[in-house]
C-alpha cells in the first residue's frame, strides 16, 4: 500500500484566512496551482480556497424573484443563498471566499482511496494534516499519477 505521506508535497504553499483575496490570485499564477490550503491565527487547517472561489467572486450576481402580498415580501428560491453570493461577491479576505468544509486526509491514508476521493468530488488536492490538524504535506492528481507510473515500472521489472 502506497501511503499519503510516501507521495505528498512537503512544501506546502498555504494562505491564512485573513490574507487579502488578490495575494491567493498572484499564488496561483505564480505556482500555476488550483487550490491553496487556508490556516487561521493557530496554523491548522480552517478551510481551501480555490480558483472557482476567485472566479465565483467575478461572476454576476443573480437577483432571486420575488413577490408580495400584503406587504410581505416572498422569495422564489433562497434569500440564504442570495445573501450567501453578496457575500462571496464583496469579499476582501480569503476567509470570506474559502471552503470551510474541506475535505483532508492523515499521512497513513492509502493513495487510491484518495484518488477514489479526488475523483468522486472533483478535487485537485487533498491537504495532509497531523492529530493536532496542522498541515504537514498535501498530495495532489500529479502526486497520484507519479506513484502510480512508478508503481508500474516496478511491476515491470519484477
Amino acid at each position: 500500500m502506497i501511503k499519503a505521506s510516501d507521495v505528498m508535497s512537503k512544501n506546502v504553499i498555504v494562505l491564512n484566512e485573513e490574507d487579502e483575496i488578490k495575494k491567493a490570485a498572484d499564488v496561483f499564477l505564480k505556482y500555476k496551482i488550483n487550490a491553496v490550503p487556508v490556516t487561521g491565527a493557530d496554523k491548522k487547517l480552517s478551510g481551501i480556497v480555490s480558483e472557482t472561489d476567485l472566479v465565483y467572486q467575478e461572476s454576476n450576481l443573480h437577483i432571486p424573484t420575488v413577490f408580495t402580498i400584503f406587504d410581505s415580501i416572498f422569495y422564489l428560491g433562497s434569500s440564504k443563498h442570495f445573501k450567501d453570493d453578496v457575500n462571496k461577491i464583496t469579499a476582501t479576505k480569503i476567509k470570506d471566499i474559502m471552503n470551510k468544509d474541506v475535505f483532508y486526509a492523515k499521512g497513513g491514508e492509502d493513495i487510491y482511496a484518495l484518488a477514489t476521493v479526488m475523483a468522486d468530488k472533483k478535487f485537485y488536492s487533498i491537504p495532509i494534516v497531523n492529530d493536532e490538524k496542522e498541515i504537514i504535506g498535501i498530495v495532489s492528481r500529479y502526486d497520484i499519477i507519479k506513484a502510480m507510473s512508478r508503481e508500474k515500472t516496478t511491476e515491470n521489472k519484477g
